[in-house]
């Protein structure tokens, strides 16, 4: 077995690659020796931020380096699949970021040469790591709410950093699939990965219709086989920045969780300052800016576990077989909201089918609500 800290590689430079390069500088756990991007001068312009000593433009060249031992993917969604299969054939760990993929069959190939090169493919929720849900978590497993039957997830805000979020063909969805995939998860994981029973799903475009044909809010809910009920709120419509919390009820109890507001400081300043808080468009007023902010959201706790699985001394807790039970809600929600009803699972999307939104874009119900 290796020694010292994991070494690991980046693909891409821009938000998430940030927050990745920012993570592990806290860890003890692994060290960010390379980054790759295609984009002219952003990859050194992260390096530099973060005293990394290799730039690639190309993230094949980046594979070809013998000592890097993971590697964390932080590129557009359609991109993922093959960016997997590379760093598989290369025989390193594969961290990639959500959604898994753009579709089923693509999440399901990741799944297998993953498994026929001998490396893991670990999946990157870090809703599963950020500690005020794992509380939460740990009460209800210690019986404190009595049975659950309702988790409700929401995360909101105006909408991602990258230009490639609003086109649907790299993105395959909009605030469902950027932000939904999160309280899939959350919610699967949090009643003990009991399986997924239906989806129901209302969404539309309400704010960003210039931007792109994707919907920018969502409604989406849950029914489980152990009788619990997720519901899960998506916006890229809410103005004033980042809102994430949870609330679980149980016969016995409740709790709630907002993670945000437990940990920032009420603010007003008619100058405005430097950072409030991820997605914060000023800080002039009224704001919460937030202190120990990737540590709340869980993405340093979730990297060193990585780390740790991928020397052998851990079992990944979020794997591409939650992302695939993921992807499959997401194609299911996509259908509900296009077709107009509840969706039973398991769902197959129809063939042809090649990214969840068309299931929406092209439903009936859409169709009818165009013409009205």
């Amino acid at each position: 077995m290796a020694e010292g800290k994991v070494k690991v590689g980046i693909i891409g430079s821009q938000f998430q690659a940030d927050i990745h390069a920012a993570s592990f500088q806290i860890l003890n756990e692994a060290e960010v020796v390379a980054i790759a991007s295609p984009t002219p001068g952003n990859a050194a312009e992260l390096a530099k931020r973060y005293n990394i000593p290799r730039v690639f433009t190309d993230y094949r060249e980046m594979l070809k380096e013998r000592d890097i031992e993971m590697v964390t993917i932080a590129a557009p969604n359609s991109l993922h699949a093959q960016m997997t299969k590379d760093i598989a054939a290369a025989g390193k760990h594969i961290v990639c970021e959500k959604p898994l993929a753009m579709t089923i069959a693509e999440g399901e190939e990741m799944i297998a040469v993953a498994k026929q090169q001998g490396v893991l493919l670990m999946y990157g929720e870090e809703l599963f790591f950020t500690p005020k849900y794992l509380k939460a978590k740990e009460m209800a497993d210690a019986g404190a709410f009595g049975k659950i039957y309702l988790v409700k997830q929401s995360e909101k805000h105006f909408g991602p950093h990258s230009p490639w979020f609003w086109d649907v063909n790299r993105s395959g969805g909009g605030a469902f699939m950027d932000l939904g995939c999160h309280g899939i998860a959350f919610c699967y994981f949090f009643l003990g990965r009991s399986p997924i029973k239906s989806v129901y799903c209302q969404m539309g475009t309400y704010v960003h219709r210039d931007k792109t044909k994707a919907e920018d809010d969502s409604l989406c809910i849950l029914e489980f086989a152990n009788g619990a009920v997720g519901l899960i709120e998506n916006s890229w419509a809410r103005r004033g920045g980042m809102d994430d919390r949870i609330e679980v009820f149980g016969e016995a109890g409740v709790t709630y969780a907002n993670l945000h507001m437990g940990n920032a400081l009420p603010t007003f300043s008619e100058n405005g300052y430097g950072y409030a808080v991820e997605k914060a468009p000023t800080t002039k007023g009224w704001t919460y800016p937030v202190f120990e902010e990737l540590w709340n959201y869980g993405t340093p706790q979730e990297l060193a576990h990585f780390a740790r699985c991928a020397r052998g001394k851990e079992t990944p807790q979020a794997t591409g077989e939650d992302g695939l039970v993921v992807m499959h809600a997401l194609y299911a929600g996509y259908a509900s909201a296009g077709e107009g009803r509840k969706i039973s699972m398991p769902y197959e999307p129809p063939p042809g089918v090649k990214k969840p939104i068309d299931l929406w874009l092209n439903g009936p119900a859409r169709a009818q609500a165009a013409q009205r």
